[in-house]
């Protein structure tokens, strides 16, 4: 029988592990291929070790062995060409383009640099002008193809509340996140409403803590361990998980591409296992 997305092919950034590698191997197993990208490099203001070429050529190793064709290669968000370049090796070995995932991001929120204007600029260049640039890129190839498609902006539930329960949390990066995750509402809502008639389909995402190294790490353990009771409150889930697993996100991301969501688009769709309710 054919999978959910047979014969589809996506883009997604940030797919060298985490959330990203987990949408790319969820799709192939379920029939699409692949073009995927990745910074592949270190930033000097973020204090978590970030995605390394290695990581980038294991999501290869886990989409080919998933099924799927992939194409992937090293590029910023924050760079719209290096992106194309990637892009059109992709559309040129693999024929079309049916979804997007934009899903690349850092959290330059806690550690040394926090509380500097840097860390808030890197967050709204990559969390917010990166998506711009990612949409901006490959709308206009799924349109002139002329059988929709769909587009899944990863945001999160720190857009829907304050990350912020003292003066003690407070940090430029974390505001600056924060801000860049609200701001892609208000993005993928006005994308949405001029591709509706293309059958293009744009949707956010909202998780609560998802178990991957942006999260699973020395700097967010080090935060906790001398954050208040209060502080602590932020993102608890109603139900008795403190996180949710990548794979959770990837699932929704797979409806989200499927035919079976094929009139939902505008929604912010939470994953985040009750913590709205908290």
């Amino acid at each position: 029988m054919a999978g959910r997305v047979e014969g589809k092919v996506a883009f997604i950034t940030g797919a060298a592990r985490g959330q990203g590698r987990a949408d790319a191997v969820r799709l192939a197993e379920e029939g699409a291929s692949i073009i995927g990208i990745d910074l592949c490099q270190q930033l000097e203001l973020v204090d978590y070790p970030l995605a390394t070429d290695e990581d980038l050529a294991e999501t290869v190793e886990l989409v080919e062995k998933a099924g799927g064709r992939i194409v992937a290669g090293p590029a910023d968000v924050r760079d719209r060409d290096s992106m194309a370049t990637v892009l059109e090796r992709g559309l040129h070995e693999l024929g079309r383009l049916d979804f997007v995932v934009a899903n690349a991001g850092v959290m330059p929120i806690w550690g040394e640099q926090a509380q500097t204007m840097n860390a808030w600029q890197l967050c709204l260049d990559i969390l917010l002008t990166g998506v711009l640039n990612t949409v901006e890129l490959t709308y206009p190839v799924i349109r002139d193809q002329g059988d929709g498609g769909s587009i899944v902006v990863i945001s999160s539930m720190a857009a829907l509340g304050p990350m912020m329960r003292t003066e003690e949390s407070h940090t430029l990066g974390l505001l600056g996140y924060s801000a860049a995750k609200l701001g892609l509402v208000n993005l993928a809502r006005n994308y949405g409403s001029f591709l509706a008639r293309h059958h293009i389909r744009v949707n956010t995402i909202h998780p609560t803590g998802v178990d991957t190294p942006m999260i699973n790490n020395d700097m967010s353990r080090g935060h906790f361990e001398i954050a208040n009771d209060e502080d602590k409150l932020v993102l608890v889930n109603a139900m008795p998980v403190t996180r949710v697993e990548p794979l959770d996100i990837a699932n929704t991301v797979l409806w989200l591409c499927s035919d079976d969501s094929r009139y939902i688009t505008g929604s912010m769709v939470r994953v985040d296992a009750g913590a709205s309710l908290r």
